[in-house]
């Protein structure tokens, strides 16, 4: 057994092994103990290797999926070895083989998936600076590739997708994601052209892939390769669900770097979680798959007018008389339909899938009842929700009403949809009635009172006669066993039903197991229309989604223009507006060809980065296609938005603060375009006053003069505000706040020109800095102001009190008390003053 194992295993060196044996997964070695201290079970021996004991730890074969999940997500793949062989047959071990591979990227089971994200594989395979990216959802069929140049790009597409896995060239480097988790490297034949393309071609049954649009990408055509190559190794089946691939262009979207995803906190926060985030405001779809959805589309926005007004127009007609309503109501049935189909494909779709996917095609009749007419965004989703009479009555009539999680134990396949079948269970339901009725037929035959017809696990059935009446026995009764007082025989027709009922259960499960193979073949059959059924549901749901939250969070629809503009009337920031307990106060943003830069300044907490990225979040949801929270909108097409807010040490690479924040600005400064939206927050603010009013100065006028990008530009750096009086398209913005009795007052009104003060030690105090340190700081702050840079380190002490009883007084006090002002010219009262000042200075 041991030989068999280790054979299994050299060609799983890298993942645990799952080996059958019996109702157990077992594993041995160091995959034991790997397994015991993960999953927390008890770390056992078997046998000896080398005069050693064996590490051994096991699972129950019942609940395996609960330990996959968890050793998946702690980043260790697994390798399913089940046995294929008959126990009754096999001579030796029973034989083995690797059925499946889990990984993290190749997940497809419902428990080891969180409903509401995508679970990814990507693969890289990159030249000098340009990379191929391909990358693939397995559990909804998704299959996309593209290319993308320099590693701040390859970055930006890892920080959007977030892939499970991923796989790159064993002997590639690549800066930054050397230590991501889920990292594989594969050798480099497994990225070889002309295999790739062949494995593609084979895969969807083309000549070429020309018709996909990636003949030229050479170097996403090889990832994907690759990437199908893992795939088929892994799951062992065919993939039939993977009908095509998509190129993906960044030309057709707002390009949004690893940074500003980040900064936006478009679904994460910047403390990792998913609170507080774009998403969690938005996110009220009633599908997971629509959840999934909508995360995709906030990743990637696009720059169509065309594609957005089609989805401003499907969102206006669901608001119309709450239309929504009735749609997220009929949309309540519906099942997570990527993911079964999946597992259809697969061959891994258990019973309850296929029931929820009748009860979801069974629904599509009344959802259509609910839609809007005279539509044609929503018109484009009713081509794909067909009726499905011929699959819905297949699989209503073949399985019961509500069906176990496992097809293990049969009871799956209703009464009545097999022939077969039926008589199978009838004969294994029925034995008992059935030798009844015969021991009755027989005893009234023979006329034996002591006849009686019965059963044991070692002769099977028998009819047992008394000792005293054996004799009486028909001719045809043949004798099985002899006992003390009874004779045993069996007859013909018993035999015949023997060999019925001792198999029909066995017989039962197996012949129901092969007509659930086969009705998942044939719900297999409608894979592509029920995938374009899919992906319009999930538009649906987001649709239904964005219509709700436009209106309860009284959002507006906006407009693009041909013209650079962008005019938000009344802007709001979205997450923020939910969390503050006080109304939020809205702002007015105006960018247009004459007005490419605000510089704003203002007090620390006045609202700076909150204004700043509620305008960027407000040009993200038009370009994802959502109404936004302003009064109005009115904004051409973007190509990227960049945002350089707040910085951190990246120990990791061995870059400070303010590395981090001059890698950020150079992006911004190399890659900004006139149709770009930049935000910028006190840049320059990591190193010395003057460098970083230098490089603050500089950056702002290159953004303005050369580059022409819309941005926004706060600063504490109050010689900035200069700029616009030699750069006509800059101008000065500030937000304001007022202190009343001890404490500040925050207005988060934005107001035209400069600030006049910006609250510091205010604030500082707010944060409940000592007052010692506020005052030492406050004389600081006041010599500073009288362009005196030379105040001693160390802060003169308080004069000492005044002893009232003391002795003479000091000169200078002594001539004060005798001068009589009254009596002094103007030059007699200089020339005195300048004589108290000599004597006090003693």
């Amino acid at each position: 057994m041991m030989q068999q194992y280790w054979g299994i295993k050299e060609q799983h060196p890298n993942e645990l092994l799952f080996y059958r044996m019996g109702d157990f997964y077992e594993l041995f070695y160091e995959d034991a103990q790997v397994a015991a201290k993960v999953l927390d079970i008890t770390l056992t021996a078997r046998g000896k290797s080398a005069g050693e004991p064996i590490p051994m730890a096991g699972v129950p074969y019942h609940a395996a999926e609960n330990y996959l999940a968890r050793l998946v997500r702690a980043g260790y793949p697994v390798a399913i070895a089940e046995q294929k062989g008959d126990p009754a047959t096999s001579k030796g071990p029973v034989a083995r083989e690797v059925v499946r591979v889990v990984t993290p990227g190749t997940l497809s089971d419902e428990s080891l998936l969180d409903a509401r994200n995508d679970s990814l594989l990507m693969a890289v395979y990159s030249q000098s600076d340009a990379h191929g990216l391909a990358w693939l959802d397995i559990s909804s069929g998704r299959f996309r590739v593209s290319e993308v140049r320099g590693s701040d790009a390859l970055l930006s597409e890892l920080e959007r997708l977030r892939p499970a896995e991923l796989l790159i060239d064993e002997n590639s480097v690549h800066e930054g994601i050397e230590h991501r988790r889920g990292l594989r490297r594969q050798p480099s034949w497994a990225f070889d052209g002309s295999a790739a393309r062949e494995m593609l071609n084979r895969q969807f049954q083309t000549r070429d892939l020309r018709g996909f649009g990636v003949e030229d990408m050479e170097l996403a055509v090889r990832a994907a390769g690759c990437l199908l190559e893992y795939v088929k190794d892994t799951q062992r089946c065919s993939l039939p669900h993977l009908q095509g691939l998509q190129a993906e262009s960044l030309g057709d979207t707002v390009v949004l770097d690893a940074a500003t995803r980040r900064n936006l906190e478009i679904d994460i926060n910047l403390s990792g979680g998913e609170t507080h985030t774009l998403f969690s405001v938005l996110e009220t779809t009633i599908t997971a798959m629509g959840s999934r959805h909508l995360r995709r589309w906030l990743h990637r926005p696009v720059r169509d007018p065309e594609i957005l007004n089609h989805r401003f127009d499907a969102i206006d007609a669901l608001r119309s008389n709450y239309g929504f309503e009735t749609v997220r109501n009929a949309l309540k049935p519906i099942a997570d339909l990527e993911r079964i189909l999946a597992r259809v494909a697969l061959g891994s779709a258990r019973p309850r899938d296929l029931s929820r996917l009748a009860d979801t095609l069974a629904a599509l009749p009344a959802l259509r009842t609910t839609l809007p007419p005279d539509c044609p965004a929503i018109d484009s989703l009713i081509e794909h929700l067909p009726d499905y009479p011929e699959l819905v009555e297949l699989l209503q009539r073949a399985l019961v009403d509500n069906p176990p999680v496992l097809i293990r134990d049969g009871g799956v396949i209703a009464e009545g949809y097999d022939t077969e079948l039926d008589e199978l269970r009838g004969i294994s339901q029925n034995a008992g009635d059935y030798l009844l009725q015969i021991e009755q037929r027989e005893r009234e035959a023979t006329e034996l009172s002591t006849l009686k017809v019965g059963y044991n696990r070692v002769h099977g059935y028998y009819i047992e006669i008394s000792r005293a009446q054996s004799d009486g026995a028909p001719e045809h009764y043949i004798r099985r066993q002899t006992l003390k007082n009874v004779e045993r025989f069996i007859t013909p027709e018993l035999k015949a039903f023997e060999d019925k009922a001792l198999s029909s259960k066995s017989r039962a499960l197996s012949r129901e197991k092969a007509l659930y193979e086969e009705l998942i073949s044939k719900t297999g059959e409608w894979l592509r229309p029920l995938q374009q059924t899919a992906e319009a549901l999930c538009n649906l749901d987001v649709f239904a989604c964005f219509a709700e939250r436009s209106l309860a969070l009284d959002f507006c629809r906006p407009e693009f223009s041909d013209q650079p503009v962008l005019d938000i009337t009344h802007g709001r920031h979205p997450v923020v507006e939910q969390l503050t307990e006080t109304p939020f106060i809205p702002n007015n943003s105006r960018l247009d060809s004459q007005r490419r830069m605000l510089l704003i300044t203002g007090p620390n907490m006045g609202g700076k980065s909150t204004y700043m990225r509620q305008t960027a979040l407000i040009a993200l949801l038009a370009h994802v296609g959502s109404f936004v929270p302003a009064s109005s909108a009115i904004l051409s097409p973007l190509d990227r938005i960049f945002t350089r807010i707040g910085s951190s040490d990246d120990l990791a690479s061995g870059r400070s603060t303010f590395m981090v924040e001059m890698t950020e600005t150079a992006n911004i400064l190399h890659n900004a375009t006139r149709r770009s939206l930049v935000l910028m927050d006190e840049v320059g603010r990591g190193t010395s006053t003057f460098d970083g009013l230098s490089i603050a100065w500089a950056a702002a006028l290159d953004l303005a003069q050369r580059i022409e990008a819309f941005t926004l530009f706060a600063t504490h750096y109050f010689e900035l505000t200069a700029l616009p009086t030699q750069c006509p398209g800059m101008a000065n913005v500030h937000l304001d706040a007022t202190e009343h009795e001890d404490h500040v007052v925050f207005m988060h009104q934005i107001q035209e020109g400069p600030a006049n003060r910006s609250f510091g030690l205010q604030v500082a105090r707010l944060a409940g800095v000592p007052a010692p340190v506020l005052t030492n700081a406050a004389e600081k702050l006041a010599a500073l102001e009288r362009g005196d840079t030379t105040t001693p380190v160390v802060p003169t002490p308080p004069p000492a009190q005044t002893d009232l009883f003391s002795g003479e007084p000091h000169p200078v006090l002594k001539q004060l008390q005798q001068l009589d002002p009254d009596t002094l010219t103007p030059r007699e009262a200089l020339d005195f003053l300048y004589k108290l000042k000599e004597k006090s200075d003693q």
